[in-house]
């Protein structure tokens, strides 16, 4: 990808810091607080390091109790802070534009770079539980690291593909600021596991759609993009996902879509570049 454009400065550099952190109860109770992070996950699931949903997830919810932190947090490298910057500055000029064209005004997210543990508005923020947006604070929580997981783990390499990354999580601070978010929330609370889960994944493809009006309307796209974007959206498919945990598929409980939805979520908003064709969520 190619961006022209200055980096953004809404953007947090925590990586290298040290120390244990509370994971705390927080005042939506469980349910709430699992919603918020489970409604801005980027899919991984299973029992991986990089598990962001079920099993990371019920460990979450325990009030109290600290997270152990690795030795030696890794600093960013300077490389892949100014890409992380120029990526989330190039979203603030597409949705900037966006808003302004419905009669609105966009009040951007803020990336936080983080190693390993760190803190969010809405609890711990761990390596393990993959990039995710926050809405109590509105900001992005990425450990850079999952970058090279992406690629090494995933077989989805590329700026391109850790660009989406990105664009996803922006994508859940979008449905933020227009009440989608709260919306699925409440549909959630009167809802069985398996209709909630439904929700979720309106919730997920609908971010996804939203990476791809992004891509389209930025301007950064370069041959082979598209394509590492589409790899990437494919290798963290929930069917995918438990296939390679479980070894078996259990539609009920996707909570991100599959990879075919997930492909087709993303397809949809570079086709379009139009927000209003990501009509998955309620």
């Amino acid at each position: 990808m190619r961006f022209d454009g200055p980096g953004s400065s809404n953007f947090e550099d925590r990586t290298g810091q040290s120390g244990g952190l509370s994971l705390g109860g927080g005042g939506g109770g469980l349910f709430g607080l699992l919603f918020q992070i489970v409604a801005s996950k980027f899919g991984i699931v299973g029992i991986l390091i990089l598990a962001l949903g079920y099993c990371a997830l019920t460990q979450m919810g325990g009030s109290g109790g600290v997270v152990g932190q690795k030795e030696g947090p890794s600093r960013l490298d300077p490389a892949t802070g100014q890409f992380m910057t120029q990526v989330l500055g190039s979203t603030e000029q597409v949705w900037g534009e966006l808003f302004r064209q419905a009669g609105g005004q966009y009040k951007p997210t803020t990336l936080v770079a983080y190693s390993n543990a760190n803190q969010s508005g809405c609890g711990a923020a761990q390596a393990a539980m993959g990039p995710f947006y926050c809405p109590t604070d509105q900001k992005i929580y990425i450990d850079p690291q999952f970058f090279d997981e992406l690629s090494r783990r995933f077989q989805a390499p590329g700026d391109a593909a850790a660009a989406y990354v990105i664009a996803h999580e922006v994508g859940h601070h979008i449905q933020n600021l227009e009440g989608t978010l709260d919306r699925a929330r409440t549909a959630q609370a009167s809802s069985s596991e398996v209709a909630g889960n439904q929700i979720q994944v309106g919730v997920e493809l609908q971010a996804d759609c939203y990476a791809g009006v992004w891509a389209a309307r930025s301007g950064a796209l370069e041959a082979g993009d598209i394509e590492e974007g589409m790899r990437a959206a494919e290798a963290i498919g929930d069917d995918t996902l438990q296939k390679q945990t479980q070894g078996r598929i259990v539609p009920e409980s996707f909570t991100h879509g599959s990879s075919a939805q997930r492909m087709e979520a993303l397809q949809r908003g570079l086709k379009s570049g139009n927000p209003a064709a990501c009509n998955y969520a309620r």
